[in-house]
């Protein structure tokens, strides 16, 4: 049964990814209705935390690029990149890595995906190049970040004489190794725009506008103040997630709860777009009909159907893979880092994938300089392309560059993520021995 179920879950994304636009949603709606009634499997949850984030920042991407903040940004990048064009694939991922790194969480990514793919598409370089390697940084980076739950609980279970700054002085260093060299993977993806045919196609149907060569066409006046302003929000978010204190808190029980990260950001960015509203005089019909916010309601309609299809499946069949995955690594420890990483793939988490494997670990006597060497396969939720961020990077991507594959694994995220797991993991080991 788990095999027809697991074909149903692959069938609904290769169709749904031949379909584009809202068809990865839907189909993946049609395929958790017959894993519910044809299965009798119970649905999980949807994501509605993530689902909500997204609404939050595209409606604040989407007033940007209304306000004209997006050609601003735009306009200044391609003055950058004109000489050195493919600097974006690797400026792109150091920011989303930044992003990650202080507020704990993959999801701010969010907050610049859009711009990434706008900045790329209009100086010439192949969206999928800088769009993959950004989605993969923002992965990476949780097993970097002092305040990730992933890193806390690595933390907890390690005790002894391991401290936060003996797994941060090896997972920073290799994660940002194994992010540098999954951008320069990612900058040798396909070929380039203009060599393109699917995004020539797209151009000629008028699916995709031109690109603008040439910056005369004055900006709205207010361009450059709707720019601070979701600079400022962006910052804010960052500083909300490094610093919690930051955040209200109300007694809830006879403890103080603080306010959870989504609702914060989800806060933050509304208010952005408000502001922008208020003080850069946006049409607000604008909004609505700008190519950011069209993508991003594509990109939760397939965060909807597709995510909630897989958290079904996976939630439903996870005694047997954890029992699968145990018994091997308990033949042969040295496939503890392949275990991490079939795990996060299976959990879409690298917090829940060290708190169920990181005492298996612990149990077989594997050092923990070893463990945390192997801290960053836990990155492997790429691998499978339903995850929120990949979902959106896709959905942002005006030109198509940024796809999943005719064989569902070949898709744009598949070599710089691996790429960076393995050199990060090289790494971390390289850096454990040393550092530990």
């Amino acid at each position: 049964m788990l095999a027809f179920e697991f074909a149903v879950v692959l069938g609904a994304i290769l169709i749904g990814a031949r379909l584009g636009g809202i068809g990865l949603g839907v189909m993946g709606g049609l395929g958790l209705a017959v894993l519910t009634f044809g299965f009798g499997l119970r649905p999980t949850s949807a994501p509605i935390d993530v689902l909500l984030m997204i609404v939050a920042v595209i409606t604040a991407a989407g007033t940007l690029q209304a306000g004209g903040g997006m050609d601003y940004l735009v306009r200044h990048a391609e003055r950058l990149l004109r000489r050195h064009p493919t600097r974006i694939t690797w400026f792109a991922p150091l920011v989303t890595y930044a992003f990650t790194l202080f507020a704990g969480t993959g999801h701010v990514a969010y907050a610049v995906l859009p711009v990434i793919a706008e900045v790329a598409r209009e100086a010439g370089v192949r969206p999928e190049r800088p769009l993959s390697i950004s989605v993969i940084a923002s992965q990476a980076a949780i097993t970097a970040s002092p305040i990730s739950a992933a890193t806390v609980a690595l933390l907890s279970l390690l005790g002894g004489d391991i401290h936060l700054s003996d797994i941060l002085m090896v997972a920073i260093p290799a994660t940002l190794a194994g992010v540098m060299a999954g951008a320069l993977v990612a900058s040798r993806l396909g070929r380039e725009l203009d060599d393109d045919p699917a995004y020539q196609a797209r151009l000629a149907s008028g699916d995709v506008a031109p690109r603008h060569l040439t910056d005369s066409t004055p900006l709205p006046p207010h361009a450059r103040r709707s720019v601070i302003l979701f600079l400022a929000a962006a910052l804010a978010v960052v500083l909300l997630g490094s610093f919690p204190d930051l955040r209200p808190a109300w007694p809830v029980n006879g403890e103080m709860t603080a306010l959870d990260m989504a609702s914060a950001i989800e806060i933050v960015m509304l208010s952005a777009a408000a502001l922008m509203l208020l003080l850069c005089r946006v049409n607000p019909d604008a909004v609505v009909r700008g190519t950011v916010f069209r993508a991003g309601a594509a990109a939760v309609i397939g965060i909807f159907g597709i995510a909630w299809m897989g958290d079904t499946f996976i939630e439903a069949n996870m005694a047997f893979f954890s029992s699968e995955i145990h018994a091997s690594v308990a033949r042969a420890p040295w496939l503890f880092a392949l275990a991490l990483f079939a795990m996060s793939i299976l959990l879409y988490s690298q917090a829940a994938t060290i708190r169920a494997l990181l005492p298996l670990g612990i149990g077989l006597g594997l050092p923990a300089a070893s463990l945390i060497a192997m801290f960053p396969a836990a990155n492997g939720y790429f691998f499978i392309p339903n995850y929120p961020t990949l979902i959106a990077a896709i959905n942002f991507d005006a030109t198509g560059t940024t796809r999943i594959g005719r064989w569902l694994l070949n898709h744009s995220f598949m070599l710089p993520g691996l790429t960076s797991c393995a050199v990060s993991v090289a790494c971390g080991f390289a850096l454990a021995h040393w550092w530990l």
